[in-house]
């Protein structure tokens, strides 16, 4: 039998799948690593952990699954986008910790190239907007903190890469320096018109062409692992940013397709084909996925709190001892009480981009208690998810007004979440039978280019439902919900 290795290096910890010839989980692996938070609002990983939990889950997947490095036809490499890697070319060893896509300390570089007035062309050429979530004032902080780290990347002695472009270099024993069009899409250094490394952005920001990795389609060849790692050779044949490669997961290859992912964050990709649509409502222009040469379109809303907010009330409030607890919570919340969280730990992303504001809580009664903060903070990813919803409906001018939205991610296995979130958008909720979307979507990249598995189309007819949710909240009270929420909204944005 053939198998696929999906490798899911995540922001907090690392997966290993090991898929069959149908597309079935096979194995799969595990790990948690460290996260660092040296200064207010600095986010870093040490690479080396990334690497030593990618090779220890990889290993553990394909002892459980009882077979070799001969019995898998290639590697799948999906990873959290974003987050910055320099090192050195000859010996491969870091400069620096990895700077994490939820890092906030570039806030000034970004802002004095707004006051500069460049943030229009960036837009234009990138699909994004000058925020520290991008990569490439990273890599500038890290040229510019880094002692003589300007005048070795000038001479291509440091590289530059995403989390996949360091595991392919790592995994092929440093023969391959490449990415694909997924991950360079979200670096703020490539121009998603052109398929092309922008030299203007490139020089505005101090960043050398020669640290840049090759970009390829999402299905291609990336090298071979050195045969040291796993017993053989494994050849690397799909790679997709995770939000991408979720959507490739959920089959939303044609126009208008629409998948969320809830996992500490949300993020909502809407499938816009061959059509850049440049956003009046501040989401993100980027590439879904790339084949055989051509890119496909799609806009973007990041929610930078969902799962996180159910942790917060484990972890800091400490009214639950488990994720789940949340439900029954919620479904005996007093239905007379308004409580509205609006979870802006870290700021609030799409629609609003204001990484200064901070969270908020309004309508609390003497006799608010843990059910109406567990029914309010799972609210409050639905009402986040309309508001991207809201966004992506203007830009459209209300094109995609009755599309269903097809959901993965943690959070999405919560029947309760789900409901509310079809009755407060007013559309259809999807939940697939394969929850694993992100390691599936990398999976069928690489088993499709290697030949074992279908294209798009027969990809896409496998894909099942495991449970349909309808709207049932009648539309005055939904109305009325959304709009107490909006003034939530406004009013934590004016605090």
């Amino acid at each position: 039998m053939t198998y696929i290795l999906a490798i899911d290096q995540g922001t907090t910890s690392t997966r290993a799948i090991l898929f069959d010839g149908s597309l079935k989980v096979a194995a799969l692996a595990q790990e948690e690593f460290p996260q660092h938070y040296p200064a207010s609002g600095w986010v870093e990983h040490d690479p080396a952990d990334l690497w030593a939990t990618t090779t220890a889950t990889a290993w553990a997947a394909i002892e459980r699954a009882g077979i070799t490095a001969g019995d898998i036809a290639g590697i799948g490499i999906t990873n959290q986008r974003e987050t910055t890697i320099l090192w050195d070319r000859a010996t491969g060893v870091p400069l620096h910790n990895a700077i994490v896509w939820q890092d906030r300390r570039t806030a000034a570089i970004c802002e004095e190239l707004r006051e500069a007035g460049h943030e229009p062309m960036v837009t234009e050429r990138t699909g994004l907007l000058l925020d520290p979530y991008f990569s490439g004032t990273k890599v500038k902080w890290l040229l510019d903190n880094i002692e003589g780290a300007h005048a070795r990347a000038e001479r291509g002695e440091i590289l530059f890469g995403t989390v996949d472009s360091f595991l392919i270099w790592k995994l092929t024993g440093g023969r391959v320096h490449a990415t694909d069009a997924t991950n360079a899409a979200r670096t703020l250094l490539y121009n998603i018109r052109d398929g092309r490394w922008d030299e203007e952005i490139c020089r505005l920001l101090g960043i050398p062409l020669a640290m840049l990795p090759e970009v390829k389609d999402c299905a291609a060849e990336f090298g071979a692992t050195h045969a040291e790692l796993f017993g053989g050779e494994i050849p690397i044949l799909g790679v997709a940013g995770d939000q991408q490669a979720a959507t490739v997961g959920q089959a939303c290859f044609a126009p208008g397709m629409m998948k969320s992912t809830y996992g500490t964050g949300c993020f909502a990709l809407l499938n816009t084909g061959d059509t850049l649509v440049q956003s009046r409502n501040r989401l993100l222009g980027t590439i879904a996925f790339q084949l055989n040469g051509k890119p496909t379109y799609a806009l973007e809303g990041s929610i930078f709190i969902a799962g996180a907010v159910v942790q917060w009330l484990r972890d800091g409030l400490k009214i639950i001892r488990a994720a789940p607890e949340t439900q029954g919570l919620a479904e005996t919340a007093d239905p007379n009480q308004n409580v509205i969280i609006v979870p802006a730990f870290t700021g609030l992303g799409a629609p609003y981009w204001r990484p200064e504001c901070r969270g908020a809580v309004f309508g609390l009664t003497r006799n608010s208690g843990p059910a109406e903060f567990a029914r309010a903070a799972l609210e409050s990813v639905g009402f986040q998810t309309r508001d991207l919803i809201e966004a992506m409906r203007a830009d459209l001018r209300g094109a995609e007004t009755g599309a269903t939205l097809r959901v993965d991610g943690g959070m999405s296995a919560s029947d309760w979440t789900m409901q509310f979130l079809a009755d407060i958008t007013g559309a259809p909720v999807d939940r697939p039978k394969v929850l694993e979307t992100t390691a599936l979507g990398a999976a069928w990249l690489a088993g499709m280019q290697a030949g074992v598995y279908p294209d798009a189309d027969g990809f896409a007819a496998g894909w099942a439902v495991e449970r349909h949710f309808e709207p049932r909240m009648e539309t005055g009270l939904r109305e009325e919900k959304y709009a107490a929420w909006k003034r939530a909204v406004r009013a934590t944005l004016g605090a």
